[in-house]
């Protein structure tokens, strides 16, 4: 059994203007899978970000979205890891993925940061350590490397937000197999939903 899930991040920016952008899509998805345990997010100033504790399939998870910037993610990650002793590898990451297009969504293992601000943040504030899991969110990519920053900070179209919105319906049926420990399963049977 592979390490079970004690802590999921989902990343975004503090904020009503940026409220389902893009770049928000890791906190839209740990917002909805708060709502569906009857979780209630509440702000912990030690841990810089929203917090709530929850339990899938008799299994206690902690759930934090920061309200720090996309860019200093790790200093809540890092804050609230350490807090409650959770090891690196027992923590999920959800966020944003330019390279996935809108209406799928990958689970990972480890890895590096992809150019990804918040992940570089939080590989940093782990001690460089790259062996948290991942959920990324596909966004698409706006096709120009220098028009990315604008386009992770927009809302999507329509259309693209009822992909990106399935696609985190697929994610969030998939995560008791994730947070089980179960990763290959996992894996195969969010791959295989988006066919």
């Amino acid at each position: 059994m592979e390490t079970p899930v004690e802590l999921i991040v989902g990343l975004g920016n503090p904020g009503p203007n940026y409220d389902r952008t893009r770049h928000n899509a890791g906190a839209d998805l740990v917002l909805e899978l708060a709502k569906s345990c009857s979780g209630t997010l509440k702000h912990e100033s030690k841990f810089f970000g929203d917090t709530a504790k929850i339990t899938i399939d008799n299994r206690d998870v902690r759930l934090l979205i920061p309200t720090t910037f996309m860019n200093r993610s790790g200093q809540s990650v890092a804050a609230l890891a350490r807090f409650y002793q959770v090891p690196v590898e027992a923590i999920l990451v959800v966020h944003d993925e330019l390279d996935i297009s809108p209406g799928a969504a990958r689970f990972k293992k480890g890895g590096g940061h992809g150019g990804h601000n918040g992940l570089r943040d939080i590989v940093q504030s782990l001690a460089n350590n790259k062996n948290f899991a991942r959920l990324r969110i596909g966004i698409g990519h706006p096709g120009d490397a220098r028009q990315v920053a604008d386009y992770v900070l927009k809302k999507a179209s329509p259309s693209d937000q009822q992909l990106i919105s399935n696609s985190i319906d697929d994610a969030l049926r998939t995560l008791p197999l994730a947070i089980a420990g179960q990763w290959e399963r996992a894996m195969t049977e969010l791959h295989t939903v988006q066919q």
